[in-house]
C-alpha cells in the first residue's frame, strides 16, 4: 500500500520517501555518501551534480518531511537555526516582522543580534491577544513568527486567528512546531503559509544529530527556500538524512509515548503541592486548555514548572537528579531536564526575562520514554534530598 492509498500519520512515518533500492532492493534508502556525480556529457547530469544542490538521500527525507505535514514542498537543513536564517533570506530588505515576544532564545538572539543589523525591524508581541496583534500589523509587516506552544512558557497561540490578520494585511505566517512535530498539529491546514522544525528534537528524537525542515504548500516561498538552501549551503550530511529517515519511522509511537508520559508526569506534580505551579497544556488548570484540544491532537512531552526555592535550592533539585539528565534540549527518547533562565533563554534581555517570568524557580522538562512513575520517583527523591 503506497502513502496515497492512505490519510493515516502512522503509516505515512513508516513509508514515505522511502523507496526500496532499484538496483538491490534494499528496503533502507541507501547512505549515499558522495559530493560530486558523474556526467554522460557536459552540463548534463544524470539527476544531481554536487551534493550541495541535491543528494538522493536528502531527497527522500524532504519527501517525507512533506508528507509528515501534508505539504507540497519541504527543505532539510543543517539545524533548525539555518532554517530560520533561510526563511530571513526570502524576506524583502528592511521586513518587519512580529515575532511571539517568549520566542526560542536563538531565534531571538538570531534577530537581535545578527539580522536587525541589516535593517529588518522585529517587533516581540504577546501572539496570544490577537486584537494587539491586529493593531500591529502594517503595511511594511511581511511575516508573523509563531511559536506554539512557546517555550518554555507553553503558551498557545491561535495559529487560524493569526493566519486571518496577516492574510487581511498581505503578510505570511510561519508557525514552529517543533514543540508538537507534525503528529500532533498541522499549521498548514490552520491556515499558515510556512512550518519550521528543529528536528533535533522530536522528529530525530534521540539526541544524536542536528537538523532543521521547512514545509510549505507556496510553489513561490518554496523556489526561493530552495536557492537560499543551495547558494548558502547550509544542508544535511548524507549520513544525518539517512538518520532522521530512520527517526521517522517510530515517531508516531514515540510522539504517543511522550503525551501519555507527560500527561501523567504533570498531573503527579501538581497534585502533589510542591511546586508553585505546573504547565502543560493537556492539564485543565492550563489557561489555555481549550485552544490547545481545538488546534492540537495531543500535547507532547515538554512540562514547565516553577519551584518552591531559590537559585541554590533550584540548582541543588537539578543535580540531586538521578534519572532525568541535566541538560540542554529537548524532544530525545531520554527525559531530560533544563534552567531556560541559565541556558536556552539567557540571551534573552533581563527585562524581558523578568517581565515573562523566565527566572530562577522555571525548570522545563522533556518527558521521555521511560516508565513515567520511575520519572516521577526521581524528582520525589530530588525533592527530598
Amino acid at each position: 500500500m503506497s502513502v496515497k492509498d492512505t490519510q493515516s500519520l502512522e503509516t505515512i512515518c513508516v513509508h514515505a520517501g522511502v523507496e526500496p533500492d532499484p538496483k538491490h532492493g534494499a528496503i533502507m534508502t541507501p547512505i549515499y555518501q558522495t559530493s560530486t556525480y558523474v556526467q554522460p556529457a557536459p552540463g548534463q547530469p544524470l539527476t544531481y551534480d554536487y551534493s550541495r544542490g541535491g543528494n538522493p538521500t536528502r531527497a527522500a527525507l524532504e519527501t517525507s518531511l512533506a508528507a509528515l505535514e501534508r505539504a507540497k514542498h519541504a527543505l532539510s537543513y543543517a539545524s533548525g537555526l539555518a532554517a530560520e536564517q533561510a526563511i530571513m533570506q526570502v524576506l524583502e530588505p528592511g521586513a518587519r516582522v512580529i515575532v511571539s515576544e517568549d520566542v526560542y532564545g536563538g531565534t531571538g538572539r538570531l534577530f537581535r543580534k545578527l539580522f536587525a543589523r541589516y535593517g529588518f525591524q522585529f517587533d516581540f508581541l504577546d501572539l496570544r491577544d490577537l486584537n494587539a496583534v491586529a493593531a500591529a500589523v502594517d503595511n511594511k509587516t511581511q511575516l508573523i513568527w509563531v511559536e506554539t506552544p512557546t517555550n518554555p512558557l507553553l503558551r498557545i497561540v491561535d495559529i487560524a486567528g493569526i493566519c486571518a490578520i496577516a492574510k487581511k494585511a498581505g503578510a505570511k505566517v510561519v508557525v514552529d512546531n517543533t514543540f508538537t512535530s507534525p503528529i500532533f498539529q498541522q499549521p498548514l491546514s490552520l491556515g499558515a503559509d510556512l512550518v519550521i522544525h528543529s528536528t533535533t528534537k522530536y522528529i530525530g528524537g534521540h539526541s544524536d544529530l542536528i537538523g532543521g525542515a521547512l514545509m510549505t504548500n507556496d510553489d513561490e516561498l518554496a523556489e526561493k527556500l530552495r536557492f537560499v538552501q543551495f547558494a548558502g549551503g547550509a544542508v544535511n550530511s548524507p549520513f544525518e538524512c539517512f538518520m532522521l529517515l530512520r527517526s521517522i519511522k517510530t515517531l508516531a509511537l514515540r510522539m504517543e509515548r511522550h503525551n501519555t508520559n507527560a500527561l501523567a508526569f504533570a498531573r503527579s506534580l501538581e497534585d502533589s503541592g510542591d511546586f508553585q505551579s505546573v504547565i502543560y497544556p493537556g492539564l485543565e488548570s492550563h489557561p489555555q486548555h481549550a485552544l490547545a484540544r481545538k488546534q492540537m491532537s495531543g500535547f507532547a512531552g515538554v512540562v514547565s514548572v516553577y519551584l518552591k526555592r531559590d537559585m541554590a535550592g533550584v540548582t541543588r533539585f537539578l543535580q540531586n537528579l538521578r534519572l532525568i539528565a541535566l541538560a540542554e534540549s529537548l524532544g530525545g527518547v531520554e527525559s531530560l531536564a533544563n534552567h531556560p533562565e541559565q541556558t536556552t533563554h539567557a540571551s534573552v534581555p533581563p527585562e524581558l526575562r523578568q517581565k515573562l517570568g523566565i527566572n530562577a524557580q522555571l525548570v522545563r522538562f522533556s518527558i521521555g520514554i521511560e516508565n513515567v512513575n520511575d520519572l516521577i520517583a526521581d524528582v520525589r527523591q530530588a525533592l527530598q534530598r
